[in-house]
């Protein structure tokens, strides 16, 4: 993966399935792209029926759009197509009965 600094490159380019695959938990790998001093991007593919570990909770905002299948957040669904913000101090638990593709960023 290549980082950007502030005395580095003004730009940099991935192709995401080469970015290293981490295991987050059963059926949820993710995949870290793009980080500057200001932001990360981060690729997560859940499989049908995962869930995230735990609570994320946090601290900056984070944002994701949802490229493929379904993403649940408590009671409301987020299918292909629709961008999600959360603000400093949220927390929330993604899932996915039928699978799904984000593509996020959280601001640093």
């Amino acid at each position: 993966m290549s980082e950007i600094t502030e005395t580095g490159p003004l730009k940099s380019v991935e192709r995401i399935e080469d970015a290293e695959a981490v295991v987050i938990a059963p059926g949820i790998v993710q995949r870290r792209v793009g980080r500057t001093g200001h932001a990360r991007g981060w690729l997560v593919d859940f499989e049908p029926g995962s869930e995230w570990p735990e609570v994320d909770f946090h601290t900056t905002e984070e944002r994701y759009y949802v490229l493929s299948g379904e993403v649940i957040e408590g009671e409301e669904r987020h299918g292909a197509g629709t961008y999600v913000v959360f603000a400093p101090g949220s927390r929330h638990r993604p899932r996915s009965e039928s699978g799904a593709r984000m593509l996020g960023i959280t601001v640093l």
